[in-house]
């Protein structure tokens, strides 16, 4: 049985534990309506950081995710390929070093944020930032 979309708060929580590969699978990749992944949000908060993992995440839905609490729910946050240059400068001044150091991981951070993160408060960053702004081409 073949879904092409998730449809609601409980399948995702069902996929997304069920020991079954391929449910486990279209938890990571199968889009949802937005109101669904506002609905997961407000009622399994255990799975933002999955809710995140998902390849399909509307901009907004990450946008609310990057305001967690949970400094691990961020941190996927800013592994997102597609986040837009105000979320990532948001995630560059987050107060977790493990979401700042993600994002200067990210492949497709903008110049404007190693820039940032290339003056941030710890060294590791602070290097990779540097060292992406010396080795990779920008415009």
């Amino acid at each position: 049985m073949n879904h092409p979309m998730i449809t609601n708060a409980e399948e995702f929580v069902r996929l997304r534990s069920s020991s079954n590969p391929n449910e486990y699978r279209r938890a990571a990749h199968e889009p949802a309506p937005e109101t669904v992944w506002h609905d997961i949000i407000t009622q399994y908060p255990e799975m933002w950081s999955w809710v995140a993992h998902n390849k399909t995440m509307p901009i907004a839905i990450l946008e609310r995710l990057s305001s967690a609490s949970d400094p691990h729910v961020r941190t996927m946050v800013a592994m997102k390929r597609k986040l837009p240059e105000p979320l990532q400068i948001r995630l560059a001044h987050d107060p977790d070093s493990g979401v700042r150091n993600q994002l200067a991981c990210n492949v497709k951070v903008t110049r404007i944020v190693l820039q940032i993160l290339a003056a941030d408060s710890e060294l590791f960053i602070r290097e990779k930032a540097q060292h992406r702004l010396a080795t990779e081409p920008y415009p």
